[in-house]
């Protein structure tokens, strides 16, 4: 046989139209395999290599529509196009409905075997487009199964390494905390200290996302809580118990939380040294946000711009500070009528899209 040639399955219990249509639809390419009822037509269903049938409705046994139904329950079962005799059109609503793909009315002479060529190619052609649309589908299920699959196996990993960075981190600003406490010299204690907020300000940021649901944001008032808690906990932690946050919950990303912790260390930092000479005193970290922009303010109640400057001070923290604010694209002001010191900093939620002159002059 052909293997080119499709076989169809003709189910009636009339052995002499069978013979009809076998001769028929042989001279038109096809293979018939000829049963004489509904339970002999499963049967030979179940052996497979039939891919088209051809049912009779009014048999011995199983008729043809109970036959449809059980053939229809089998797996990757052929099309049926439903043949009767009779002119009953309740019947051949009731076959198309159960999932007929076509029907006809066949007469005893054979004369409907050319009709039945053609409903048989409509049905073979129609079941292939079936299955390239089924295979598409069953393709397009399976790349979001694997796309799913590495974004989970991609978040796994970004979680592990979050995780070990931000620990790193950690053990870096707690060794730097022991060296700081441990030192006699005032002068290595502050460098100290001061290296110590500036890791804890990047560490806060990987334990943020590591512990988020989101590995591509940060939520800004939670990352300054944990922030100023590391600063409370500092060398210099004795003198920050009047530290307050008031922050809305924005996130923001990474790269510029970072940025925006460093900012706040320093200046909570700088703050503690010069705003209250005589002890401790407020200090206030405030987060707003107006539109597309954030404001940040760090304010104290301290002596002001008649403080003299630290000679020991090396104008590091200015200079990060500057350096921070430039990332962040962000404007740095002093409020000149608060009594003590307060430095606002606004900037956008976002970072602003390269330009293209930008671009041509960074290549």
């Amino acid at each position: 046989m052909n293997p080119a040639m499709p076989t169809l399955l003709y189910i009636d219990d009339d052995e002499g139209l069978a013979r009809l249509v076998d001769r028929g639809l042989s001279r038109l390419g096809f293979h018939v395999v000829h049963a004489a009822g509904g339970a002999q037509g499963l049967e030979r269903l179940q052996q497979g290599g039939i891919d088209v049938v051809a049912l009779d409705q009014y048999m011995p046994g199983l008729d043809g529509l109970e036959t449809l139904e059980r053939i229809l329950a089998l797996p990757h079962a052929p099309p049926v196009v439903f043949v009767t005799a009779a002119q009953d059109s309740s019947i051949a609503v009731t076959a198309l409905k159960a999932g007929a793909a076509d029907y006809l009315v066949k007469d005893v002479q054979g004369e409907f075997i050319p009709l039945l060529q053609v409903a048989v190619d409509g049905a073979l052609r129609q079941a292939r487009i079936q299955k390239a649309r089924d295979d598409a589908e069953a393709e397009v299920h399976a790349s979001r199964d694997r796309y799913a699959a590495l974004a989970a196996e991609r978040e796994v990993l970004l979680r592990e390494v979050n995780h070990r960075v931000g620990n790193s981190l950690q053990i870096i600003a707690s060794l730097l905390h022991l060296q700081a406490s441990s030192s006699t010299q005032d002068d290595v204690k502050a460098a100290l200290t001061n290296a110590m907020g500036r890791v804890a300000a990047v560490a806060q940021v990987h334990r943020r996302l590591y512990t988020s649901h989101d590995l591509k944001n940060v939520l800004l008032n939670q990352y300054l809580d944990a922030l100023l808690e590391d600063l409370r906990r500092s060398a210099e932690g004795n003198r920050m118990s009047r530290l307050t946050l008031k922050a809305e919950a924005v996130e923001i990303d990474p790269d510029r939380a970072v940025a925006i912790g460093i900012i706040v260390n320093e200046l909570v930092m700088n703050a503690v040294k010069y705003a209250y000479p005589d002890g401790a005193g407020p200090i206030h970290v405030n987060l707003t946000a107006q539109g597309e922009d954030l404001v940040l303010s760090i304010a104290d109640d301290g002596v002001g711009l008649n403080v003299k400057t630290d000679p020991r001070s090396t104008g590091m923290g200015q200079r990060i500070v500057t350096a921070m604010a430039t990332k962040l694209d962000a404007g740095v002001e002093r409020d000149p009528g608060h009594a003590g010191t307060r430095i606002v900093l606004r900037f956008r939620r976002a970072s602003r899209p390269a330009t293209k002159s930008a671009n041509a002059a960074a290549s």
